[in-house]
């Protein structure tokens, strides 16, 4: 019989429930993820064992409620407090959202998108460390095409909670899977190096993904952070911000080289096209907030797309 966590967490009274649904209704073949009303259902691996969470914003109550069903025994010190940091770092929670509004919301430019979107906050993934497999799956390809691709790969991994729901799975089960399976599923050769090279570290310890996430991040930690994931060949800048961004809950990570944001800045200034360098320096004047306002970019384009 699993082992059933509980937690519930405060929302706060701007909360836009869509951010979080939309993250999670984006396949729309739901093997690993299902969204029904304002519930999703999310396979995913729990301290190495397969676990399936349900998480529901209630309606009207201004609170989200979560339950952790884990095939087998995890270790005693995770637990509910464990859930409950998942649970708000999945709903976007924090403040930056609020503070980013009252500071420019009367941004000649900027202002009109963020009244016009006001509360949205950047739900992140149930890891650092699904969020940066995301993030390398999803490097120079559509999004659409990362979708298809993330799919085959739960799908190969083959992690199953008893639910019947597919898991993401974690480092252990990806570094099992051997180059040709993950060709098979779609992956260049070029991005199968950098996942061996990511699982290699997690689990040799010298990429202490989820150590990282147990405190609050600090510029000096997303600093450090950075540098060692610039480190592993095969992960760029874009990659690091963007995992940075879902699965640490940073705001702060420059985005520019991303061609959808590039795509909606061109439109949100009425000009044919916006350079790298010209997004990283029109961004940057919203410093520590340049990944929301990335966010928000998005957002202004398709739901997908953020």
């Amino acid at each position: 019989m699993p082992l059933v966590l509980r937690t519930q967490v405060a929302l706060p009274a701007n909360y836009r429930p869509q951010d979080m649904l939309a993250l999670h209704a984006r396949d729309a073949l739901q093997a690993s993820e299902k969204v029904e009303g304002l519930r999703v259902s999310k396979g995913l691996t729990w301290q190495g064992l397969p676990a399936l969470l349900q998480l529901e914003v209630v309606e009207g109550a201004a609170q989200a409620v979560a339950s952790l069903a884990v095939d087998g025994q995890p270790p005693a010190s995770a637990g509910p407090p464990d859930l409950q940091a998942m649970v708000a770092r999945m709903l976007g929670l924090g403040d930056g959202a609020d503070q980013l509004e009252l500071q420019h919301a009367k941004h000649p430019v900027l202002g009109p998108l963020l009244r016009g979107q006001a509360g949205l906050r950047v739900p992140a993934s149930s890891s650092p460390f699904e969020a940066l497999v995301w993030a390398i799956t999803g490097q120079q390809i559509s999004v659409a095409a990362a979708i298809a691709l993330r799919r085959r790969l739960i799908a190969t991994a083959a992690v199953q909670h008893s639910s019947g729901m597919l898991c993401h799975p974690d480092a252990t089960a990806l570094a099992a899977l051997t180059p040709e399976q993950l060709r098979a599923a779609g992956f260049s050769v070029s991005k199968i190096a950098t996942l061996e090279r990511v699982c290699a570290a997690v689990l040799d310890g010298s990429l202490p993904l989820d150590t990282w996430a147990a405190e609050p991040l600090q510029p000096e930690r997303a600093e450090a952070i950075e540098e060692a994931l610039l480190a592993i060949k095969g992960i760029g800048p874009w990659t690091v911000h963007y995992a940075l961004l879902r699965g640490y809950g940073w705001l702060d990570g420059s985005l520019h080289g991303d061609v959808a944001v590039r795509n909606a800045l061109a439109r949100l200034l009425d000009v044919p096209s916006v350079s790298q360098r010209e997004a990283e320096q029109w961004l940057g004047a919203f410093a520590p907030w340049r990944a929301l306002v990335a966010a928000h970019l998005w957002a202004s384009l398709s739901a997908k797309s953020y």
